[in-house]
């Protein structure tokens, strides 16, 4: 009997200190191989080795919200945390289409800098307007790939039928005398296989996911030189993150500093990979120029940028400050 009671007392115990831990909330949209559900995946891990009562639940693949409503959700407190591409929030908040502008990052280091200059600091301002703050910074890169040639300069996309990853770089690429068609990743093989699209721009990940390397002649991956680059955090409630205790919110910030880490060397291993695929399988890899970037920047200015900054009164500041990290 006082073994059997020993026993219920430790479950008991148990159940309390299980009872005590709070529970915070990840929504995001992927499945749990992607890159992003591993980077929330290492903060839920770091949090619950920290032994500081705090349990973080995933729910990926959009179960919770769709991809592109999770901003509001978050900022009312609906969820504790989002691994969210911050432009897909663009219409509530201009300022946030910045972090999908073609020419504003160049490669995966100068994205690191940006993250840690006043442009960002900015960005968060807006963010904390929202009640909602950064938690891990991250973007990640992607590159065009031409159906019958390579595509690295403005001139070299004239007349094509292109798809493009986001309203940004469908504006520079119109500019550059492309037509667009509008689709999702997910379509971009069948639209090339069937002749609809001469050439497409998307992320390294999506390149290779979707076999983009079966339909196409030359690619042009994210290297020293890349127009696409999209921010991508894990953002969380400013007040439940402020709710928490100093240890907790200790667990969490170190959590972050770990994941961020991990985000920026995957990022760059995906670029790295993707090109390594498409050589092997027979595609022609073409690298983009520090000139060639630059044309496509001074097209940017003329058409995304333009775009951009109309009806945007502190559209400028914000950009100058983007254009400024070096």
């Amino acid at each position: 009997m006082k073994f059997t009671a020993s026993l219920a007392l430790a479950a008991l115990a148990a159940f309390s200190i299980g009872a005590e831990a709070k529970e915070l909330r990840v929504s995001h949209q992927w499945s749990e191989a992607d890159v992003r559900h591993k980077v929330a995946q290492i903060v839920a891990d770091e949090v619950a080795a920290a032994d500081v009562g705090l349990e973080i639940t995933i729910f990926p693949s959009q179960s919770l919200f769709k991809a592109r409503e999770q901003y509001k959700p978050l900022s009312r407190g609906q969820v504790d945390m989002t691994v969210f591409p911050l432009s897909y929030a663009g219409g509530l908040r201009n300022a946030y289409n910045l972090t999908l502008m073609p020419g504003l990052v160049k490669n995966h280091d100068h994205a690191a800098r940006l993250n840690e200059s006043a442009f960002m600091e900015e960005i968060e301002k807006i963010m904390a307007e929202d009640d909602v703050m950064v938690l891990v910074h991250g973007y990640l890169a992607g590159g065009f790939a031409g159906k019958d040639k390579c595509l690295t300069a403005p001139e070299d996309v004239a007349g094509l039928q292109m798809r493009a990853a986001g309203k940004a770089f469908e504006q520079m690429l119109a500019g550059a005398g492309a037509s667009i068609a509008s689709m999702a990743s997910s379509e971009l093989y069948n639209a090339m296989q069937t002749g609809v699209l001469d050439a497409a721009n998307t992320s390294s990940s999506s390149f290779v996911s979707y076999r983009i390397y079966e339909q196409v002649a030359c690619y042009t991956p994210a290297g020293d030189f890349a127009l696409w680059f999209m921010y991508q955090p894990m953002l969380m409630n400013k007040s439940v993150f402020e709710g928490l205790t100093e240890e907790q919110q200790q667990a969490l910030l170190d959590a972050a500093a770990k994941a961020e880490a991990y985000y920026l060397e995957e990022a760059k291993k995906q670029d790295g990979n993707s090109r390594d695929v498409f050589a092997e399988n027979g595609v022609e890899i073409a690298d983009m120029t520090q000139e060639e970037f630059d044309a496509w920047r001074a097209l940017a200015k003329e058409t995304s940028y333009k775009a951009f900054l109309e009806g945007s009164p502190d559209g400028q500041r914000l950009l100058d400050l983007a254009l400024s990290v070096e």
